[in-house]
């Protein structure tokens, strides 16, 4: 038993035989992970304002009750005593829909929706706002008072940018491995800031300036995703320090396993589970489609948690790096 143990161990076949079975094995989770995440979303709490006070809001409430029955799920519901006060938590992306009386003493509600504010949710309420809105005796007017840029009519190009920025930024540091394992720790970070720095450009050119899919805030935007690329880049680089060869599975994991799905791109935070929405936008992919997504369409209501989800990432892989140095399988005397 001994010698086949030990045959086994120095057998070439056992680490393609390795790789093989985690290969497989993340295709099953890598499709799962989209597909519990996208696939038929179910709205969880979508906060919502309601203008008027409760005597005003006769026909609003009874509209929003049939909603809930369509949706199956009950309504964060916020009440402003005005209309401007609603569209400026629409603004500040407290709520993603503003309901209201559209003619007092009348038969008719309002729904305004923000597709800039989620573009999936806007999609959700409008299609079950009109048959909630039947079944309630109402009269409904739907008005979208924050529409995405005609050139993404989707809503998805700021989500497939970030995607661009988290993937390309750790399969850069891979290759600094791979071609240029002889870089000192001080220069394996300089080379992934400055990778960083010309993929942003390129990422937001080609975006802009070239398909002018979105009017993105160019230095900004380009900045955004020059921190998403160095943070990704150094977060494989903190795993090839602890975990060695085997790096690009936790790096995979983190960031395209858990990170794409629950990054609010492809699906809105409160159509997604509740875990996934609650953990996020605490990842790398998460923090960039939230700084993009307000930077592009709510510019003067900024929030600082996305830029310090992606500092602190970049921070934490670099201090990693940096004291363990010692363990990364590159560098030179």
């Amino acid at each position: 038993m001994t010698g086949i143990r030990e045959r086994l161990r120095h057998s070439p076949y056992l680490p393609a035989a390795v790789v093989a079975l985690i290969v497989a094995a993340s295709a099953g989770l890598f499709a799962g992970s989209y597909t519990y995440a996208i696939t038929n979303p179910t709205p969880s709490e979508v906060p919502v304002a309601v203008v008027g006070e409760a005597a005003e809001r006769r026909l609003s409430d009874t509209f929003i009750s049939a909603l809930e029955r369509r949706l199956d799920t009950t309504l964060e519901t916020h009440s402003y005593a005005r209309y401007p006060q609603a569209v400026d938590a629409v603004e500040a992306q407290r709520v993603f829909a503003i309901v209201r009386d559209s003619d007092p003493g009348g038969d008719g509600v309002a729904l305004d929706t923000a597709s800039a504010a989620g573009a999936s949710v806007a999609e959700l309420l409008a299609a079950e706002a009109r048959p909630a809105a039947r079944s309630a005796g109402v009269d409904l007017t739907i008005e979208d008072i924050k529409p995405l840029s005609p050139g993404d009519p989707r809503g998805l190009a700021l989500f497939y940018v970030s995607i661009a920025a988290v993937i390309v930024g750790f399969l850069g540091t891979v290759q600094l491995s791979v071609q240029a394992g002889a870089l000192r720790p001080g220069e394996r970070i300089a080379f992934t800031g400055g990778y960083a720095v010309l993929g942003g450009l390129a990422i937001a050119a080609a975006v802009d300036w070239a398909l002018d899919a979105v009017r993105l805030p160019f230095a900004q935007s380009w900045g955004i995703l020059t921190l998403t690329m160095f943070a990704s880049g150094m977060v494989f680089t903190m795993f090839n320090t602890l975990v060695g060869r085997w790096a690009i599975l936790p790096t995979w994991v983190l960031m395209v396993m858990l990170g794409n799905p629950s990054s609010g791109g492809a699906v809105s935070w409160p159509l997604l589970p509740s875990v996934l929405g609650a953990i996020g936008r605490w990842l790398i992919p998460g923090a960039s489609v939230n700084a993009q997504h307000t930077a592009v369409y709510f510019n003067d209501h900024q929030h600082p948690q996305p830029y310090l989800v992606l500092t602190g990432w970049a921070a934490l892989s670099c201090t990693v790096f940096w004291v363990w140095r010692h363990r990364h399988p590159g560098g030179r005397e």
